[in-house]
C-alpha cells in the first residue's frame, strides 16, 4: 500500500465511531484513493452489507483500505433483483452502506429507489459525504457559484441534447452537465449554437494524474475540441448563465418556436416563448412569422 495513502487513512489504533442500524450513503472517491474521509471508512468497516453500483470497482476500494464486508451489486440494470434483499436487510436491522463507482451516490447514479423505500419503511437513512465531481468543477470553473444548475448528462440523440440545452439556457444561474468524452465536441458544438459567447468550462478527469480544467467561450471551447481526436476520461461541462442584457442565441429562440407551434398558433405560440425567453412579443413574433413562411 502507497504511503503516502495510507498516512491518508489515519485509522492506525484509532476506534471506529459506532455505525447504527440502517441506510448509510457513502461518498467514494472520483480519481485519487486519497480523498475519501474517515467517517466513510468507518462507516464501510463497520456495516454488514454494501450494495455497490459496480463490486468489481468497488473492490479495488476494498482492497486498499481493508473493507471485508460482503456487498451486492446495486445498479440500473440489478436494482430490481437487488433491492428486495437489501430491504430485508434492513427489516432485520442490519446496517448497509451504499456507494456508487465514484463519488457522492444518487447524483446521475441509482439510489433514489433504495432511499424511498429505506424511508417507506422507517429506515434511518444517513450520509457519510464526500468527493463529488460536480462542487469540484464548480470550484475550479472560475464561474459564479452562488447558484447553480445541475442538468445530470446531456441526452446522447442530437434533437433530445439541443431540447435539453433550451430548457436550461433561461436558467438564471451557473449550469452543470456531465458529459461522455466521444460527444464532447458534438455537445459543445450545440452548446455554442444555442447558447452564443456565454463563458464556460470543460473539466476533465479531476483529481486524477491527467486533470485538466480548459476555461473560454463556448464557441472557443467548442473549437478547440473539435479539434482535439481521442479525447479520453470523466468530463463535467460548467457554463455561466445567460449575460446580462443578452437575447438568446438565434438557435434557442428558433426550436422554442418550432416546438410551440407544433401544438400552437402563430401568435400563441410567440406569446407563451416571449414570455418564457424574457423577449419583446413583437420581436418574437416577427421571428415566427419568418419560421412559418421558410418551413
Amino acid at each position: 500500500m502507497d504511503e503516502g495513502l495510507q498516512a491518508n487513512d489515519g485509522q492506525g489504533s484509532r476506534k471506529p465511531s459506532p455505525v447504527a442500524p440502517g441506510l448509510h450513503i457513502v461518498a467514494t472517491p472520483i480519481g485519487n484513493m486519497g480523498d475519501i474521509t474517515l467517517r466513510a471508512l468507518d462507516v464501510l468497516r463497520s456495516v454488514d452489507l454494501i450494495a455497490c453500483e459496480d463490486t468489481r470497482v468497488f473492490a479495488k476500494l476494498a482492497s486498499h483500505y481493508g473493507i471485508s464486508a460482503p456487498t451486492v451489486a446495486y445498479s440500473d440494470a440489478t436494482q430490481d433483483a437487488s433491492e428486495p434483499r437489501i430491504v430485508k436487510a434492513l427489516d432485520q436491522g442490519a446496517r448497509v452502506a451504499l456507494v456508487s463507482d465514484a463519488g457522492m451516490p444518487l447524483i446521475s447514479d441509482p439510489g433514489y429507489r433504495l432511499v424511498r423505500a429505506a424511508v417507506g419503511r422507517g429506515h434511518a437513512v444517513t450520509s457519510a459525504p464526500g468527493a463529488s465531481a460536480v462542487p469540484m468543477a464548480l470550484a475550479v470553473s472560475g464561474l459564479p457559484t452562488d447558484r447553480f444548475f445541475f442538468g445530470g448528462f446531456l441526452p446522447a440523440k442530437s434533437v433530445e441534447r439541443r431540447r435539453a440545452i433550451g430548457e436550461a439556457s433561461i436558467v438564471p444561474a451557473t449550469i452543470v452537465f456531465f458529459e461522455a468524452p466521444h460527444r464532447l465536441a458534438a455537445s459543445l458544438a450545440d452548446l455554442a449554437e444555442l447558447l452564443g459567447e456565454r463563458p464556460a468550462a470543460v473539466a476533465r478527469e479531476l483529481t486524477k494524474l491527467f486533470e485538466e480544467v480548459r476555461r473560454g467561450t463556448l464557441p472557443e471551447l467548442a473549437a478547440h475540441y473539435a479539434a482535439q481526436d481521442g479525447v479520453r476520461g470523466e468530463i463535467v461541462l460548467v457554463i455561466g448563465a445567460p449575460l446580462e442584457g443578452a437575447a438568446p442565441a438565434a438557435g434557442t429562440l428558433d426550436d422554442a418556436l418550432r416546438e410551440a407551434m407544433a401544438g400552437a398558433s402563430v401568435k400563441d405560440a410567440s406569446s407563451e416563448v416571449a414570455a418564457r425567453l424574457g423577449l419583446k412579443r413583437r420581436d418574437v413574433y416577427a421571428r415566427a412569422l419568418e419560421l412559418k413562411r421558410t418551413s
